[in-house]
């Protein structure tokens, strides 16, 4: 039988949980139907996920089906737990995307879209409570409008389906138009090379389309190809009693009890369905296990011959302090076992403050949290939203240079900054001969560029948008040493950002929302005016507002337009990447930065001279330069 690694993902209120009981409850994997409203569905198993009727973290169920053996990974709905949802995208062979007829093509739904094409997973589409309208057509029509013009309606009559899926491959046109006919494997093949979308119209909770859906996923999936050679991605840290649970995909070769994995070993390894595992002795390729035994494994590392890799996309744009009245040091240590759960937490420690700080999606991840804290390790916390986070780039590009050259020490890196468009992040790439600097050495510029979160020198916050491409530098066989090529590169960063400050070539991002604002009628015209002065950009549809706004000037509207809408009318927000931000002198002026008093992040470089290690600003560190400087 084939194994095929599926994951679920939909809008809150989309009725995903719904949609996978039923599939469970279909194959006979549950004698039971559960339901979310009752707090027994079986994939939202913690007590705060029956309490709150949603789902929070990711979980795992099995099924089978004629043909197929399934994993079925449950992803949150909430864009605030979108964090765990990123990290289960990269051991999926399909998705399933599930959408509201009631509620269309929301906000969110677009950019769970964006994500599956980014990571290039096929994808079904289950369009749920059909029951709920009249018009079928016109609902798909939509999806096609707002998704994709390749999602097809397979719940059409064959023929028409048929018809749908030839006109997007010319040969497959060329053989329906000869034989009426097209092949499943054909069929498989553009569903898996992302070329058509299969839609498919039902209603979870009455169970309609339901077997049409799983007869479907049974038939047009393939299991995927894997390597001989053991390999296995890890995209979740979870823990359970007093155990540390690393899980992962293995996407070649097995994984043996026992085995060793670098310096630690696998004690254990387990199947989960629900909250409910199975102890077995291997792991195969293609399968989701849980390992016990790993202290020092984290989300997206890459186990054996799997390269580590980080699909968080999506980023926490808002800052919260946390307070207690008990022992703050405690507090620290339990938010730091969460960090490791959820590693975009950035629990920070402010020793000269004692203060410390967390970086979230927004207020329904700040209660859960709270909620964790007090019912995992019995501490009562107090999280108060703090500032936006900003990022900075540059607008311009630069030669830079580090060097580091203390006594018996030796390394100058050069790079060419360049801007990147925008949410494009950081990416590092290299130009230089390896008859420059041989292959060990680029390999430690490029480790030390990826370990380090770059700060800009505007505010001191963290930058993006830049491609850093090594394009020369230098090295000395005798005094070379572990670290000295790290030294140079992250000062050499700094340098080109200091240049680039003088120039006037950097600017500060802020974050932006998409947002989805209704009222009634006669709230219209406020809520267009509040929009204006926010800054932000819509259009009309009926007593609807879409559009984008700064999340410095939306976050806390949600509760303003419960007031003046006297509970009538809703806001849906979804972070939307980084766009310029609109006061930026405001924001400088306000954080104080000293780019040049930041010791950790210095931008001044290390000569040797007459036997002793000299400290070189950084506009002196060109004309001292010992490799040639390609001034742009």
């Amino acid at each position: 039988m084939k194994q095929v690694n599926i994951g679920i993902l939909a809008h809150v209120d989309a009725g995903k949980t719904t949609l996978s009981e039923a599939l469970l409850y279909q194959t006979g994997a549950l004698r039971k139907l559960g339901r979310v409203d009752n707090g027994d569905a079986f994939l939202d198993s913690d007590q705060l996920e029956k309490k709150r009727g949603i789902t929070i973290f990711s979980h795992l169920a099995q099924f089978q089906t004629n043909e197929t053996n399934f994993t079925l990974v449950d992803t949150p709905g909430h864009m605030d737990f979108a964090n765990q949802l990123q990290s289960t995208l990269a051991v999926l062979d399909y998705a399933i995307l599930v959408i509201s007829a009631a509620d269309g093509v929301t906000a969110y739904t677009k950019t769970l879209w964006q994500l599956l094409n980014k990571l290039q997973i096929p994808t079904f589409i289950f369009v749920n409570k059909i029951d709920q309208i009249d018009a079928k057509a016109k609902v798909l029509q939509n999806i096609q409008s707002k998704l994709s013009p390749q999602i097809i309606n397979f719940s059409d009559d064959e023929n028409t389906v048929n018809e749908n899926i030839a006109t997007t491959d010319e040969k497959i046109l060329e053989t329906f138009l000869e034989t009426g006919k097209i092949a499943t494997k054909q069929v498989q093949d553009l569903i898996a090379q992302r070329k058509i979308f299969p839609a498919y119209f039902g209603s979870a909770l009455k169970l309609d389309g339901i077997d049409e859906f799983i007869y479907g996923l049974d038939k047009l999936t393939k299991q995927a190809e894997y390597s001989d050679k053991f390999a296995a991605k890890v995209f979740k840290i979870s823990h359970e009693n007093k155990d540390r649970l690393t899980w992962v995909k293995v996407t070649g070769g097995k994984l043996k009890a026992k085995q060793a994995l670098e310096d630690e070993k696998a004690d254990e390894l387990r199947i989960y369905n629900g909250d409910k595992f199975t102890t077995v002795d291997k792991l195969k390729a293609g399968q989701i296990g849980v390992i016990k035994g790993l202290k020092n494994s984290f989300v997206g590392q890459g186990l054996g011959s799997q390269d580590t890799s980080n699909t968080n996309f999506l980023q926490p744009v808002l800052n919260y302090s946390v307070t207690t009245e008990g022992d703050l040091h405690e507090v620290l240590v339990a938010l730091q076992v969460l960090e490791q759960e959820d590693p975009l937490l950035n629990v920070n420690w402010n020793k000269d403050l004692d203060e410390i700080n967390v970086q979230l999606m927004g207020s329904m991840q700040a209660e859960i949290l709270a909620q964790i804290m007090e019912e995992r390790f019995n501490l009562q916390v107090k999280l108060k939203q703090g500032t936006v986070l900003y990022k900075e780039t540059i607008t311009r590009p630069i030669e830079a240079v580090g060097h580091f050259e203390p006594l018996r020490h030796y390394a100058e890196v050069h790079f060419l900054l360049k801007p990147l468009p925008r949410n494009s992040g950081i990416k590092i790439t290299s130009s230089c001969s390896l008859e420059v600097l041989p292959s060990n050495w680029q390999h430690q510029i490029f480790h030390a560029l990826k370990e380090k979160t770059h700060l800009g020198v505007l505010a001191g916050f963290p930058l993006t948008d830049v491609e850093i491409e090594l394009i020369g530098g230098k090295g000395s066989e005798v005094h070379t040493v572990g670290g000295d090529f790290r030294e140079a590169s992250w000062r050499g960063v700094r340098q080109g950002l200091m240049e680039l400050k003088q120039q006037d070539g950097l600017a500060l991002l802020e974050p932006w929302y998409d947002f989805r604002l209704t009222v009634p009628q006669d709230q219209v015209g406020r809520a267009m005016t509040d929009i204006q002065k926010m800054g932000g950009k819509f259009k009309l549809e009926d007593n609807t507002l879409i559009g984008s706004a700064p999340v410095a000037q939306m976050r806390n509207y949600h509760q303003e337009v419960r007031n003046y809408s006297h509970g009538e009318g809703s806001l849906e927000c979804v972070v939307n990447g980084y766009q310029a931000c609109q006061n930026s002198s405001e924001i400088i002026q306000a954080k104080n930065y000293d780019p040049m008093s930041d010791i950790e992040n210095t931008p001044n470089s290390v000569f040797c001279y007459h036997g002793a290690g000299h400290t070189i600003t950084w506009d002196q560190v060109p004309e001292h330069a010992q490799y040639p400087y390609l001034k742009i």
